[in-house]
């Protein structure tokens, strides 16, 4: 009985009612102002996220080169102060006269000492002679044949009083002309304080012993070019580490 009621009704139901009724249900929602304000909130953040990583690596990568340069010139400084280190610190000279034991300085003077070293394992001067010896003044070794330096700066009335004086050119002291010619590597122990060699030579290590060795090869007779008249020189010498 109430199956056909229902029945009925539903009949009576037009075609144009049933589609307006499904229209109702589909249509879509209202989206309150709050949703929208969140989600524009959200899409703010996101980007200025994004935003802020971008600049952080592109800072980064900017500085990246500048690091890595610092690192290797750190490494390359540490890599020549340990090669500094590892190099003998002393030289002994074998005279005719005896044995003098210069000791280097590898902090003063690195460059001129890099190639007194290098020249000495090349045994550049064995068998060098003292071709110039200048009494309260200095000796001279070397290869070369002509004026000697030593003479040169004597001639031109370099050889003063000696007053002042710089510790760096006090007696015993090591070094090598300052000016390059076809002489080659000469080697000039002082041995007084001499005050107006600055311009002139440059010292890059003493003789800490052997001194009275200096003193002797000083005495030794010479002519007027102040050239010894008996063959005075380097046998050999010897890099040490440690002495």
């Amino acid at each position: 009985m109430l199956n056909s009621s229902k029945l009925h009704f539903m009949a009576r139901i037009t075609p144009q009612a049933l589609l307006n009724q499904s229209k109702r249900k589909k249509g879509p929602a209202r989206i309150s102002a709050t949703t929208v304000f969140f989600c524009n909130l959200v899409v703010v953040v996101i980007v200025l996220s994004v935003v802020a990583t971008y600049k952080h690596w592109s800072q980064r990568s900017r500085n990246q080169p500048i690091s890595g340069l610092s690192t290797f010139e750190d490494t390359a400084n540490s890599f020549a102060d340990s090669k500094k280190y590892d190099l003998p610190g002393y030289a002994i000279l074998n005279t005719s006269k005896g044995y003098i034991t210069v000791e280097l300085y590898k902090d003063g003077s690195p460059m001129i000492v890099d190639k007194f070293l290098d020249l000495c394992q090349k045994e550049y001067f064995k068998g060098m002679p003292f071709h110039h010896v200048i009494k309260h003044y200095v000796i001279q070794a070397g290869h070369g044949q002509g004026l000697g330096a030593a003479e040169d700066w004597t001639t031109k009335g370099k050889l003063h009083s000696r007053l002042a004086t710089s510790p760096k050119h006090e007696a015993f002291m090591i070094g090598t002309s300052k000016t390059r010619d076809n002489t080659g590597f000469e080697l000039f122990i002082t041995t007084a304080p001499i005050p107006d060699l600055n311009d002139k030579l440059l010292v890059f290590g003493r003789a800490i012993k052997g001194e009275d060795v200096v003193q002797e090869i000083e005495e030794v007779d010479t002519d007027e070019h102040y050239r010894p008249k008996s063959p005075v020189g380097i046998i050999g010498v010897a890099l040490k580490h440690e002495i």
